[in-house]
């Protein structure tokens, strides 16, 4: 696995999570729409401010390679990731959601997936995540 860490993200790191969430490529694999810049700032400001929100910034080689969350939505706890597409194929999703569990300890845990996304899906099963639910354009993971 590639060498990986995690750590609190911070204000200075948005600017380069903000672009990565920019790529077309990226933005069509993800479940999840790209926002401009003042929706992605007011949404980071939240998070940041959020103490029940566990968010990290994964580096990678010196180099911001994306991000990590934890949060509440509804009675679920969630975790979701974004990997900037320059560094996609090297194992650093895998290596940062496996490392992120061992800091994260509720259960269950869920996750959702654009089912066109088979990359996504193979990290969660790497690390533990069993299929719930494969709805019309996602899929629902638990981890126990």
């Amino acid at each position: 696995m590639p060498k990986i860490i995690l750590r609190k993200v911070i204000e200075a790191d948005l600017p380069i999570l903000f672009e990565q969430q920019l790529d077309p490529e990226a933005v069509a694999m993800s479940a999840y729409l790209s926002k401009d810049r003042g929706e992605f700032m007011r949404h980071w400001e939240g998070i940041l401010k959020n103490k029940a929100i566990v968010d990290r910034t994964i580096i990678y080689k010196d180099k911001i390679a994306g991000h990590i969350i934890c949060w509440k939505e509804k009675y679920e706890q969630q975790v979701g990731y974004w990997i900037g597409k320059s560094f996609w194929g090297r194992g650093i999703a895998s290596a940062t959601l496996a490392e992120f569990l061992q800091e994260v300890k509720v259960r269950p845990l869920y996750a959702h997936v654009a089912n066109h996304n088979p990359a996504s899906k193979r990290v969660l099963e790497k690390c533990g995540f069993i299929l719930l639910d494969e709805g019309a354009k996602n899929s629902m993971f638990k981890l126990n």
